[in-house]
Order: C-alpha cells, then sequence, then structure tokens
C-alpha cells in the first residue's frame, strides 16, 4: 500500500510542478507561453493524468486482493512485482501522450492563440489550429477512452469487493473491510469527478462560462495534491502518528 501511495504522491507532485509555472506566470500578469514550452507541459499534464488513474486502478486490486484473499496478500504483491507494476504504468502513461506534443506540432496555428484555461490541455490546444486536427481529435478520443476504462474497471473490482465483504458473516467484521477502501474510494472521487464534470462542460454546454471552465480546470489540477495527503493521512494509523509526531516535535523546538 504505501509503494502505491508513493506512486500517487508523485503523481500528485507532477501535475503541480507541470501546471503551476503558467498559473504563477498569470497571477504577475505574465499571460504569454511559447509552443514547445506548452507542448512540453501538455505532455507532462496529460502524462502525470494517465499515471495517476492508472495507480488508482491498481490500487483498487490491491484493496480487493487484501479484503479477498489477505492470507496470501504478502505472497502475492511482493516488493518485486509492485515495482514491475510502477514500471510498466510509468511507460504506459509515456506512450499513451508521447504523440501529442508531435501531432500539436504539425498543425499550423491562427493569429488569436488564446486558451481557455489557465494551463496547456491537449484539447484546448489544438482547437487553436487553423488547419485538419482530425487525427488530434481521434487519438485523444482514444486517450480519454482509456482514462474511462480505468475507471470501469475501477468499479469492477469494487463490485467483487462488495460481493466478499457481504459474504462475511460479521457485520463488525464487513465494516472493518469496507473501512480499508474509504481512502481510495475519496481518492477516485477527487479524481474523477472534475474530469468527468469539465468533460460533460465542453461536451453538453452550449453557453458555457469561461470563469466555471477555468475554476473546474485549477481544482482538478489542485485539489488533488491538496486533499490526497489528508485523506490519506486521517485514515492511516501509521501515516497519521508519524505526522503527529513530527508536527510535535517541531512544536516542541
Amino acid at each position: 500500500m504505501y509503494y502505491f501511495l508513493a506512486m500517487l504522491a508523485i503523481c500528485d507532485l507532477g501535475l503541480s510542478f507541470s501546471s503551476l509555472p503558467t498559473m504563477m506566470r498569470i497571477l504577475f500578469n505574465a499571460m504569454g507561453i511559447s509552443p514547445n514550452a506548452c507542448f512540453a507541459q501538455e505532455f507532462f499534464i496529460h502524462g502525470f493524468t494517465v499515471m495517476e488513474s492508472s495507480v488508482l486502478l491498481v490500487m483498487s486490486l490491491d484493496c480487493f486482493l487484501a479484503i479477498h484473499n489477505p492470507l496470501r496478500y504478502n505472497s502475492l504483491l511482493t516488493s518485486n512485482k509492485v515495482a514491475k507494476t510502477g514500471l510498466i504504468l510509468a511507460t504506459r502513461s509515456i506512450l499513451l501522450v508521447l504523440p501529442f506534443p508531435f501531432t500539436l506540432r504539425r498543425l499550423k496555428y491562427c493569429q488569436k492563440n488564446v486558451l481557455s484555461h489557465s494551463y496547456c490541455l491537449h484539447q484546448d490546444t489544438m482547437k487553436l489550429a487553423c488547419s485538419d486536427n482530425k487525427i488530434n481529435v481521434i487519438y485523444g478520443f482514444f486517450v480519454a477512452l482509456c482514462t474511462m476504462l480505468d475507471l470501469a474497471l475501477i468499479v469492477l473490482s469494487y463490485t467483487f469487493i462488495l460481493k466478499t465483504v457481504l459474504s462475511i458473516a460479521s457485520l463488525a467484521e464487513r465494516l472493518k473491510a469496507l473501512n480499508t477502501c474509504v481512502s481510495h474510494i475519496c481518492a477516485v472521487l477527487i479524481f474523477y469527478i472534475p474530469i468527468i464534470t469539465l468533460a460533460a462542460i465542453h461536451r453538453f454546454a452550449k453557453h458555457k462560462s469561461p470563469l466555471i471552465v477555468i475554476l473546474i480546470a485549477d481544482i482538478f489540477l489542485l485539489l488533488q495534491p491538496l486533499m490526497n495527503p489528508i485523506v490519506y493521512c486521517v485514515k492511516t494509523r501509521q501515516i497519521r502518528e508519524k505526522v503527529l509526531g513530527k508536527l510535535s516535535n517541531i512544536y516542541r523546538t
């Protein structure tokens, strides 16, 4: 679990460091960004987004194994297997979003190059093109489907978790088993609700407010790094004790 939490923290930090430069520039009224910097930023943002989605999927499988087969949990998920899983997730994320910068560079852009977010996204940048962006639309939809597939598999894993929990005779044991998944459920909701909301607004809202779009997009990147540590600190005793111990030491000094 702690290895997966470390992967989740790396994804959150990656998303924050990828988006903060342009957000900070806006605060100082420096609005511009070069095309190459924009393409690089959207590569890292989408890469860490896909990776976080994959990590959340693997964490749901981790919860299922812990509840369904607790006696074999340590033998099934060894440190070596977790490390290989992390490498596979990173490789998958890089390969999925690697075409984005190259497909964007081949487009010709109009004079009016104003983004609708405070950072560069693939779907936002390709709309600025004057040339045919059909390839970008199709491939962007494919990557979005891969992310939604992760969500579908997470829901499926929780279906199996719920089925396993309901087969437990004792109510106290049922609640104890479900309690182990609360932190992960919160992390999934924090991650996917802004993504789905933003996608729905772009797709269905005809008279959408630009301010609402920017706000939800910023919440997507800033809420996760803020809330995930709080959620896991509150729900995980070992992490909570370490954090409180460090804070008490600082207070004493």
